[in-house]
């Protein structure tokens, strides 16, 4: 053998004759093929493997994509290198190209979290904060858009540098969604599992934009400030109490008490008048009759003057009725700010129901009443 076939020989061995790639870790989402000059021997054996997708770039433009399987590279399986490259009767030399393998496996277990609080509005509780965290699953379903819009240049792209760009589009469309969900503050963390969906619903566009899937989408937790949960667990116990029944009882053990305090024979009349409207009201809570026998004999109490009717209002919470209360309770209502300005309100006499702004005598909780101008003399 001659020494320009040695020489021949030598340079031919410098140019590719498998492509193939071999994952060494489970952290690398692109690799591109290293080769000097990244030229490319005509009829070299490209290799893909299961999981695995092979991506051909030709100065900056996507050229042809291989699924798995094992391919001898020549123009008849690389038709859209052959137009980029004008190969009208075939190629001999070696060409450029560019090769990037995509691993196109499912990415488990990958995890999310608002770095900072933010805020939501709630028509009980005013503006609140709140975190949230949880985890995601995706994998790369369109490799040649992500090679071109995510990867560029970069030669070896790993699961850490996808997961940076990932984690701030979901935080962003994750607190766009659950404001616009409008929700009680307290039934976030009840309903985890239907946010999940609706954020998935909303963000798979935005994925799809850059040739990724999302898989799964999970809320694993929504936290709040102690205060509020405080806050939040005394609104619900109220809410659970019959409001009227609660008055009524209130006011049975006030009179009571004001007919063990007077002394004397006057005392001594009243406490048992007390006694007899006492009796008359728990009957009636408790659906019995009144002047039942009292030491063997029928006691016919006196009549006495109608005692005045505090004026009850019912009020819509959520969409819930609640009520009836007294006035006093109402304004802690409002106080407390489980109901507002805007918050519906009824009483006997009432054709409908109205916003409490509306009602007379409840525009005094709004503040800054003043009286009218003086009539002229």
């Amino acid at each position: 053998m001659s020494i320009f076939d040695e020489i021949k020989k030598k340079l031919s061995h410098e140019f590719i004759d498998i492509i193939e790639w071999l994952d060494a870790n489970n952290e690398t989402i692109v690799h591109r093929f290293e080769r000097y000059q990244n030229e490319i021997k005509n009829n070299a054996q490209l290799i893909v493997r299961e999981g695995q997708v092979a991506v051909f770039i030709n100065e900056g433009q996507l050229a042809d994509v291989f699924k798995p399987g094992t391919y001898t590279l020549n123009t008849k399986n690389l038709p859209i290198l052959t137009t980029l490259k004008g190969w009208k009767y075939g190629f001999d030399s070696p060409f450029k190209a560019e090769v990037y393998f995509v691993n196109t496996r499912l990415f488990t277990d990958e995890k999310w979290g608002t770095k900072n609080p933010f805020m939501l509005s709630d028509d009980r509780f005013g503006l609140v904060e709140i975190r949230a965290f949880g985890t995601y699953s995706f994998r790369i379903n369109d490799p040649g858009k992500f090679v071109i819009d995510v990867v560029g240049t970069d030669g070896n792209f790993t699961n850490y540098e996808v997961n940076e760009h990932l984690k701030s589009l979901i935080v962003t469309r994750f607190t766009d969604t659950v404001g616009e969900a409008n929700l009680p503050i307290e039934l976030y963390a009840a309903n985890t599992s239907e946010l999940s969906e609706t954020c998935q619903e909303v963000m798979q566009p935005e994925f799809n934009r850059v040739g990724i899937e999302l898989e799964k989408f999970y809320i694993e937790n929504v936290s709040m400030p102690e205060e509020l949960k405080k806050e939040i667990f005394e609104y619900s116990r109220l809410d659970k109490l019959d409001m009227g029944k609660l008055a009524q009882f209130k006011a049975a053990k006030a009179m009571e008490l004001a007919a063990k305090n007077e002394g004397g024979t006057a005392g001594a009349g009243m406490g048992m008048g007390m006694g007899f409207v006492l009796a008359q009201q728990m009957g009636g809570m408790m659906g019995q009759p009144s002047g039942q026998p009292f030491g063997g004999q029928q006691v016919q109490p006196p009549s006495p003057p109608p005692i005045p009717v505090a004026v009850g209002y019912f009020y819509a919470v959520g969409g819930q009725q609640s009520g009836p209360v007294p006035i006093d309770k109402l304004k802690e209502l409002f106080a407390s700010r489980t109901i507002n300005r805007d918050s519906l309100i009824w009483k006997q006499g009432m054709e409908q129901w109205a916003p409490l702004k509306e009602i007379e005598e409840l525009k005094s909780f709004l503040g800054g009443n003043t009286p009218p101008p003086l009539p002229s003399a």
